[in-house]
């Protein structure tokens, strides 16, 4: 008896003991959904209460397992996870030092390795950043401040929020913001930032009724002091030869009036602009837009073959260098931000590390390298990327995704199907909300300024006081042979052909 006594009262302990924890464990977790609900440092808990925390923690003991289980930092596609927590290291302005040697393989054909000088810049001989004039034709010239910028995001791509976010950042940091083609949204002026418009197939946001380019909107868009450039998009690097691609799910009341297309259908724009069938009439359009609005109007292409810039540089010089377009971004052949066609995406156009030096060269040879700038942009997200682009010929870099990254971007690959779990690109409002602009803006400036001055850092290390004054000379390739070679004997500069020289001496790159 006295043993069956006992028995009930451990068991009724037990049972006590199994509800008290249990209960304890609900409100735990009661309050851990409360907690990450409210917060506003973390979109992936916010959005995921609770169930978010196990990603920080999985994380954290993919440090121990990765090596035996998992892609190494540097295998991942299409960026490594040492990419991007490097960007995650700058936008929280930590140390961004690392131990141990480079986890980089530095052998593999078309590595870009810096040549460092025996006699490197003093830090505190370094030059600041100085503004590039574009434009000096036009009625309101755009002196930019900043070699590294935001590459085109369109609003519907993008959530609002997300813009917001960046367009704080982009005035904290000084550098522009291109609007993308999905049209200029209050989102855009909303942080006070310099914007460049781009202006896609369909006219987004500049055009008439019936799909046409409209002066009338040109004018409103450009009435905006904050709008420092227009961008005709002729072609981007996800999907060269096809226009852009919103689902339906994304074409929001508010997107549908500010493209100025029918809401909750899918918004496709066309593969080319109808105005446009030869290098004369890009021209034409180019010159159109800039004396509609007096302000620096250039384009934004994927390279595959050259013939048809050798020819519109020809008929620059024929009308005056004053037509010329004031600009000309590069962009990379392999893929970008938004929906695209595996397709597209994966075979066609060049990459930016041979179409760049190419479109450099062919400006130079015209003698037109004063006249036009010229912009680089495609998956250049870190300081060497970004230091061999200048180092190649740009005088200015447009990054997508690594101001994506800078947002809490987490590579989930889901742009396309407004699932986006860190609320960047998707219109779900559930999802938006667990992105805080007022944070991330913080975060988008980090990132901004910590590869300005990593970049320096670079050029200091070359032995030039900015990195403007990096050239070919400042870069060897690695090659099949695992030797290297200069990028300046890669690409060797093109003397320019006499009739173009400019009267005056261009400055060096």
């Amino acid at each position: 008896m006295f043993v069956a006594n006992t028995t009930m009262e451990v068991l009724s302990f037990l049972a006590t003991l199994f509800v008290f924890v249990l209960g304890t464990g609900i409100l735990i977790v009661i309050c851990m959904f409360v907690v990450d609900v409210v917060q506003t440092k973390d979109a992936v808990r916010r959005n995921y209460p609770v169930v978010g925390r196990f990603r920080d923690f999985f994380s954290k003991l993919g440090e121990f397992f990765r090596q035996y289980f998992f892609a190494m930092d540097r295998e991942e596609m299409p960026f490594n996870r040492a990419e991007r927590e490097w960007i995650g290291r700058a936008t929280e302005e930590h140390d961004n030092t690392v131990a141990f040697g480079s986890s980089k393989n530095l052998t593999p054909e078309g590595t870009a390795i810096f040549v460092n000088c025996a006699f490197p810049t003093l830090d505190e001989d370094g030059v600041e950043m100085q503004p590039l004039e574009i434009g000096p034709y036009c009625k309101h010239p755009y002196n930019a401040p900043s070699f590294f910028n935001i590459s085109a995001m369109s609003y519907g791509a993008l959530s609002s929020v997300a813009v917001q976010a960046l367009s704080h950042g982009a005035k904290m940091a000084g550098c522009w913001m291109n609007t993308g083609e999905g049209g200029l949204a209050p989102y855009h002026l909303e942080g006070g930032c310099d914007i460049v418009m781009q202006i896609g197939t369909a006219k987004y946001g500049v055009r008439d009724k019936d799909g046409n380019l409209s002066d009338d909107k040109l004018k409103e868009v450009a009435a905006h002091e904050q709008v420092r450039m227009f961008e005709l998009k002729l072609s981007q690097g996800a999907k060269p030869g096809k226009g852009g691609i919103l689902p339906a799910v994304k074409v929001s009341a508010e997107i549908a009036e500010i493209r100025g297309i029918p809401e909750g259908e899918d918004s496709i724009s066309p593969n080319s602009h109808r105005e446009i069938s030869n290098s004369a009439e890009i021209l034409d359009m180019i010159n159109h837009i800039r004396d509609v609005t007096g302000k620096p109007v250039g384009f934004k292409a994927v390279i595959g073959d050259t013939d048809w810039l050798e020819t519109m540089f020809v008929e620059i010089h024929k009308r005056g260098i004053e037509s010329a377009p004031d600009f000309i971004t590069v962009d990379s052949g392999d893929g970008g931000t938004g929906a695209a066609p595996m397709a597209l995406m994966d075979n066609v156009g060049l990459l930016v590390k041979e179409s760049l030096p190419m479109v450099s060269d062919l400006v130079h040879k015209y003698g037109l390298r004063e006249r036009i700038r010229v912009i680089a942009s495609g998956k250049l997200v870190t300081p060497a990327e970004v230091a061999w682009a200048i180092a190649a010929g740009a005088d200015f870099i447009n990054s997508a995704r690594g101001f994506m990254f800078s947002l809490g971007c987490i590579q989930a690959l889901k742009c396309n199907k407004n699932t986006c779990p860190t609320g960047i690109t998707t219109s779900d409002k559930r999802l938006q909300r667990g992105l805080n602009p007022e944070r991330k803006s913080v975060k988008v400036a980090n990132y901004q300024k910590h590869m300005v001055h990593e970049v320096q850092v670079i050029s200091h290390s070359c032995g030039v006081s900015r990195p403007r004054l990096m050239g070919r000379n400042h870069v060897r390739i690695v090659q099949a042979n695992g030797q290297t070679m200069l990028l300046s004997k890669l690409y060797p500069r093109p003397d320019v052909i006499a009739k173009y020289k400019p009267k005056a001496t261009a400055k060096a790159e």
